[in-house]
């Protein structure tokens, strides 16, 4: 290289501040929106924000807001979410969102404040030990000391949340190294320090055995979770596909609603704790089960002794430490979702594989057996609101726009669940793994900031939504037009239904006895109130609530006793779910030993 060369390499080099590298580095990886809080030790990258136009950042009112906010944002649309928050307690606002984000595999970017490196160890103002907390709750973490490393930091750690597995990384860095200037090096340019390539596709032998076995079997079922959701919209496609071809029927995980359509025949709703009667009895009698993107979860399978104990298991998942984690597969494919269904009806197709029709056709008569038994029957209250009936009354005034539901937690998140239909996937926003109170309003921001134009609503319970209330400002404030529509029983409700069915009728501290009144809230925070408490106002004030140009608040009073059923009972099989009119006798829920069973 000449003279003249070095010096027209060298002065391509970029030097920018430690603040500015984390701005552009945002920009380079296609970020559009943040979500954040300001304060001391991160003022040097908001001052870097100040002249960025590029890049959107969203003032919530809580670090936790911040990150259900990026959490819904990501579930919504396949993009990382990213928060940015200062040192000590805003990072340790931020923790409970980042383990929800942690169980439930989604992308985050968190992006903390640190006191200047020479201070470390000091118990300075505002000092905490990010690394030590977030270490175990996230899927990686950084604390930064050296400027020059900033680069490759950044890029790295939106590659590691945003391939396999998803989840959050945090990026810890101190104030000083906020100012330090260093060069930049863009998404191309940077050296990995991980060699951090999880496994995509699957063993071509053991998807082989997977499809012989699939066409072998008299009574199978396809299991679905919220990996199907992560590996894109195609893995519905060809989940969709995959059960025309072999005829079996579909069920889904919480997390796992609109990978395949409800609408669709072979639908069998979702399974586990308040599951549909059908699908928890196909899964526990079917002879081949094909879990797809689910980690079997203790509130899916119930007693693990008895769960599906006579049937052939095929586990694929991108995550090979879930894979006999829980429940041992006799055919484990560690792969992304979509490759190995891919893969797995070429193979289908290449050998002119297929099912027993006839034996297929007895496993349906079968389960139309059990979906006779009509397991989501209510019965309906002229007078009193019944919540199930206001979430179907919700779906059916809103099936036909594009509409996002979020959730907060409890009761009225399995009502959701089970009264409100998704045929798309990315449009059900909701808590599972960690079932966080309070994740619904701000996830309902985040997706609302996806999808300007999008009908968003947040299925709230009036205890959970309480949690984050003060994020109706952000709403306001962004002109986000979210609707909060509250099943209000004036209870904890899950909290009560426990404690009536486990705790002998104890209400222990579960009974709100100081609602706020939720109209009057609307209007101070500027937006609409509205509160409907019979049957014949209910379609009249959701309609209200859908064209209203603006967020809204909408007060739901729903009978306060109502319990969420069918339930499987703590060590309980899927074919002991108790249903609600068995349930009107407490008694048929307690064992032998006298033991009462949630």
């Amino acid at each position: 290289m000449s003279a003249h060369q070095t010096i027209e390499a060298e002065t391509t080099v970029e030097t920018l501040t430690g603040a500015e590298i984390v701005v552009r580095s945002l920009i380079d990886q296609g970020v559009e929106v943040l979500f954040g809080y300001p304060g001391g030790a991160v003022l040097p990258i908001y001052d870097a924000l100040f002249s960025e136009p590029r890049l959107q950042h969203v003032l919530v009112r809580h670090e936790q807001g911040a990150t259900h906010a990026a959490e819904g944002y990501a579930r919504s649309t396949g993009k990382p979410g990213v928060v940015l928050v200062t040192s000590g307690p805003g990072a340790t606002n931020a923790v409970t969102g980042i383990v929800d984000a942690l169980m439930d595999s989604i992308p985050l970017i968190v992006i903390t404040g640190q006191v200047a490196t020479h201070l470390i160890g000091t118990d300075a103002f505002q000092e905490c030990d990010t690394i030590g907390i977030t270490r175990p709750i996230t899927k990686h973490n950084y604390l930064v000391k050296d400027v020059a490393d900033l680069p490759r930091i950044m890029h790295e750690a939106f590659h590691i949340a945003t391939s396999g597995r998803p989840g959050p990384v945090v990026i810890d860095i101190p104030k000083d190294v906020q100012f330090s200037k260093g060069a930049y090096q863009g998404p191309n340019d940077v050296v990995h320090a991980h060699n951090y390539r999880p496994r995509t596709k699957g063993d071509p032998v053991r998807i082989a055995e997977a499809a012989a076995l699939i066409a072998g079997a008299k009574r199978p079922i396809l299991y679905t979770g919220g990996g199907v959701i992560n590996a894109g919209p195609r893995a519905a496609e060809l989940l969709c596909e995959f059960a025309k071809l072999t005829g079996a029927p579909v069920t889904s995980t919480l997390m796992g609603l609109g990978a395949f359509p409800a609408s669709d025949p072979a639908w069998l709703g979702m399974l586990g704790m308040h599951g549909s009667f059908e699908a928890n009895n196909a899964m526990h009698d079917c002879d081949v089960m094909i879990a797809v993107g689910a980690r079997f979860d203790d509130r899916v399978t119930g007693r693990l002794d008895a769960f599906a104990p006579t049937s052939k298991k095929i586990h694929i998942d991108i995550d090979a430490s879930s894979i006999s984690k829980n429940v041992r597969a006799d055919i484990g494919i560690v792969g992304d979702a979509g490759s190995v269904l891919e893969d797995l009806i070429a193979a289908w197709k290449s050998r002119n594989l297929a099912t027993d029709k006839s034996a297929i056709a007895e496993w349906w008569r079968q389960i139309e057996t059990w979906r006779d038994r009509q397991s989501f029957r209510y019965k309906p209250d002229a007078n009193l609101i019944k919540p199930q009936h206001a979430i179907e009354r919700l779906y059916e005034l809103t099936k036909h726009r594009e509409t996002f539901i979020t959730t907060e937690v409890g009761q009225h998140q399995m009502w959701a669940a089970q009264y409100y239909h998704f045929d798309k996937p990315n449009h059900w926003m909701t808590s599972g793994g960690l079932g966080t109170m309070g994740y619904g309003l701000p996830a309902a921001v985040g997706v609302q900031m996806a999808h300007r134009d999008a009908l968003v609503i947040d299925i709230a319970g009036d205890a959970s939504v309480q949690m984050t209330m003060q994020e109706m400002s952000t709403a306001v404030q962004h002109g986000l037009p979210i609707k909060i529509f509250i099943l209000n029983n004036e209870w904890m409700g899950m909290v009560r239904q426990w404690q009536q069915l486990l705790h002998g009728e104890r209400y222990s501290h579960s009974y709100s006895a100081s609602l706020p009144d939720f109209v009057k809230m609307a209007e101070a925070f500027g937006c609409l109130g509205l509160r409907a408490e019979h049957p014949d106002e209910l379609d009249a004030k959701i309609v209200q609530m859908v064209d209203y140009d603006g967020p809204v608040i909408f007060d739901c009073r729903v009978t306060k006793e109502e319990n969420c059923f069918p339930m499987i009972p703590s060590g309980k099989a899927h074919n002991e779910m108790i249903m609600a009119e068995e349930a009107r006798d407490l008694g048929s829920i307690i064992d032998d030993a006298g033991k009462r069973l949630v």
